[in-house]
């Protein structure tokens, strides 16, 4: 609706974000930040909140979603003339991980500044003493994850008595992480009368459910189909045995060791001493993951966004809310176990409209796991070099190549590509579509 609009007064001067009704003052400060044009999701959703309908957002992740949610919550705000009563927010913005918590709190903060609105972070992690401490005057924006906003209303340091807008960010992350139950709890103790908005990246069959408890005639917005990824990402898989893989990890690594490269691993432990296995190789490499405490986290993500750090190791507790446009490669180390992970983990890349790149490595146990993948997204990832691994007939017998090379996954002769695959007079180099917390 927005965009029609908009297409029919190109002879204004009225921005798009200032004819969807926002304040002046917010459209300033949206300039200073650098953002003029609304992104799609942005221009379906903000009209409809403005409105005071709620929202069922379903976009991939990089799509401008925090703004699409945050900007309606900050005008709304600001049409309040008093302050907020004590132990009390106005808004809550409910995120599954501490790293998409964070990058929502900071996206906001940066909208609020010259205003009187107040935004407050509380996740686990950190010292709940001081966050106590900070919600005793109340605030107009808490950005929680669910598991520390319980401990707060647990403690009575927290009530939820005066909400009126509600946002529940990542929301099929959230389900995903078993999050239901105290998603249900939080429900229970917040006013019948709110607005709404609801954010995923996918539609689980859960998410019916959700939305029905949560949302009251949602209008629902679609800018991507869920499981297809960014246009600007180039995927390629390697079929290699999993014993080669840090081999040909450091092969790829070694071709771009100035640029930035986050290596996705499925457990705390194996990322751990991957991490320490390329520091001993020569990268200067990181690790972000649940055995890491807050503090460590978050050192590691300032210094891997500074470029102080060449190659960050990590679970899927990065794979949303870490927003570093810088980061060039993802590398799928492991592949993930549940499929819309694999979009969310190279979402990390191509962001604020730059080029990345997605690797994927294959062992033979993990063909089940790039099926479902590609079966998610509706699409082939193209391959870099191997060939797809198929099960002998004998019971219980290892997976073997279809015409495999050897090294397990190397074609004979020839070396993989450093940035996804070269062209292929078989097969594009680009893909048509872009595309728990351990």
């Amino acid at each position: 609706m927005a965009l029609r609009i908009a297409s029919g007064l190109r002879g204004s001067r009225l921005t798009q974000f200032e004819m969807m009704g926002l304040p002046e003052k917010l459209v300033d400060r949206l300039k200073e930040l650098g953002i003029t044009e609304p992104t799609p999701i942005q221009s379906h959703a903000i009209p409809i909140a403005l409105d005071g309908g709620d929202v069922m957002g379903l976009a991939q992740t990089g799509s401008g979603k925090t703004a699409a949610f945050g900007l309606p919550l900050v005008t709304q705000m600001l049409a309040i003339n008093s302050m907020p009563a004590p132990k009390s927010a106005r808004g809550l913005v409910l995120a599954p991980t501490r790293e998409l918590a964070k990058q929502i709190s900071d996206t906001l903060t940066q909208l609020v500044q010259k205003t009187p609105l107040k935004v407050a972070l509380v996740v686990g992690g950190a010292s709940i003493n001081m966050q106590i401490k900070r919600l005793q005057r109340g605030t107009d924006l808490l950005v929680a994850t669910p598991g520390r906003l319980i401990d707060l209303l647990d403690r009575r340091a927290l009530s939820l008595a005066d909400t009126s807008f509600l946002v529940l960010d990542e929301a099929d992350q959230m389900l995903d992480l078993g999050f239901i139950h105290a998603l249900r709890r939080i429900a229970s103790v917040l006013p019948a009368q709110r607005q709404t908005m609801l954010f995923s990246a996918t539609m689980p069959k859960q998410m019916n459910e959700l939305a029905q408890s949560y949302l009251n005639n949602p209008k629902r917005v679609e800018v991507n189909p869920p499981g297809e990824a960014v246009d600007r990402i180039v995927q390629s898989v390697h079929f290699v045995a999993k014993s080669e893989k840090t081999s040909l990890l450091i092969e790829l690594l070694d071709k771009h060791r100035d640029e930035l490269a986050l290596v996705f691993g499925r457990t705390k432990h194996g990322s751990e001493k991957l991490m320490k296995l390329l520091s001993a190789k020569g990268f200067v490499a990181g690790s972000i993951h649940g055995n890491k405490s807050q503090g460590q986290r978050d050192r590691a993500i300032a210094a891997f966004k500074a470029g102080e750090i060449k190659v960050l190791v990590a679970t899927d507790v990065a794979a949303r809310g870490l927003d570093i446009p810088a980061v060039r490669h993802v590398y799928n180390y492991d592949l993930p176990n549940v499929p819309e992970n694999y979009v969310h983990r190279i979402g990390r890349t191509a962001r604020a409209g730059a080029d990345g790149a997605a690797i994927a490595f294959c062992s033979p146990e993990e063909m089940d796991e790039l099926k479902a993948i590609q079966k998610a997204m509706k699409t082939s990832i193209p391959v870099a070099s191997g060939r797809p691994w198929e099960a002998l007939p004998t019971s219980g017998a290892k997976p073997k190549q279809r015409g495999g090379g050897p090294r397990g996954g190397k074609p004979s002769g020839g070396k993989p590509s450093g940035g996804g695959p070269r062209r292929r007079k078989n097969g594009p180099s680009r893909s048509r579509s872009a595309s728990k917390a351990a």
